[in-house]
């Protein structure tokens, strides 16, 4: 297992591993890796003949200081993980002045309107920091592939435009979303729970379910309005957003089409934990 922490070592070992004519597969990470996480790093195992997974927690794509220092650190525990996989594997664990060259800040992007959508609107510059940060991951891992969770269906479509609109030769994978037995959606931020909030935390992905079902024969708005009920009744979870959007423009749904295909994503707050998911409606 090689731990790479500077540009110059990790482009050294992928220039010679693109002479040789090995296909690069890429899982870009935040670290505190779980098993959501090493479905995909599984998957660009088994479709290219090397895979980088970089462990880099973003400063750039954090609107909450906080959050930042509070997000989990923990390269060694990744790293053992990731190893039960292979250990061929190669890391990419930069700090935040190696990749950006001492000067961390964000480029900005136009993702034709995606940007402004959902997440969008309540975390200020978050996606220009995604944008930034992947970009520059590109640069440096050259990957032929490059896999990410349907979890952040938001960033995944972002990302594919972000690659083609910047022309850059990588293929882009979603991965289906990988949920612990009680069907809460995978996060790094999960192990931050408080046992009461972590106990009814399932109720989120319960909710999607059951507006799944229930958009099959009522409007969006009707089972808007009824998410937004069960939330007002519950305890200990507080609604962010409940949105119906169009998986192709990620605008909220005024009135439903056949031909199109829509998705329902959610935001969630435990306690000071804010926990996403989604779910396809048709």
């Amino acid at each position: 297992m090689k731990i790479f922490s500077e540009i110059k070592q990790i482009t050294k070992v992928i220039k010679q591993l693109k002479l040789d004519n090995q296909k690069v597969g890429f899982v870009p990470t935040m670290g505190a890796l779980h098993a959501g996480h090493l479905s995909l790093v599984s998957k660009a195992l088994a479709e290219n003949d090397v895979v980088v997974v970089s462990i880099f927690v973003n400063p750039t794509q954090f609107d909450n200081v906080e959050d930042l220092e509070k997000y989990p650190r923990t390269l060694e525990k990744d790293a053992t993980l990731l190893k039960t996989l292979s250990s061929d594997i190669l890391i990419y664990a930069p700090t935040a002045n190696d990749i950006y060259q001492n000067n961390v800040v964000s480029q900005h992007f136009d993702f034709d309107g995606l940007e402004h959508e959902m997440e969008g609107k309540f975390r200020a510059g978050h996606f220009d920091g995604v944008g930034t940060i992947v970009k520059r991951l590109f640069e440096i891992v050259t990957p032929d592939n490059a896999y990410f969770g349907e979890k952040d269906f938001q960033q995944l479509a972002i990302i594919k435009k972000l690659v083609e609109k910047q022309a850059i030769p990588v293929k882009i994978t979603g991965c289906d979303i990988h949920r612990e037995a009680n069907g809460l959606a995978m996060s790094s931020r999960n192990t931050r729970l408080k046992p009461a909030y972590a106990k009814v935390a399932p109720f989120i992905y319960k909710t999607l379910q059951t507006a799944k079902v229930k958009f099959g024969t009522e409007s969006a708005t009707k089972v808007t309005e009824w998410v937004t009920k069960q939330f007002a009744k519950h305890d200990l979870l507080v609604l962010e957003y409940f949105i119906i959007a169009d998986v192709e423009t990620l605008k909220t749904v005024k009135r439903k089409s056949n031909k199109k295909k829509y998705r329902a994503f959610i935001a969630v707050y435990a306690d000071d934990i804010r926990l996403i998911d989604n779910i396809a409606l048709n």
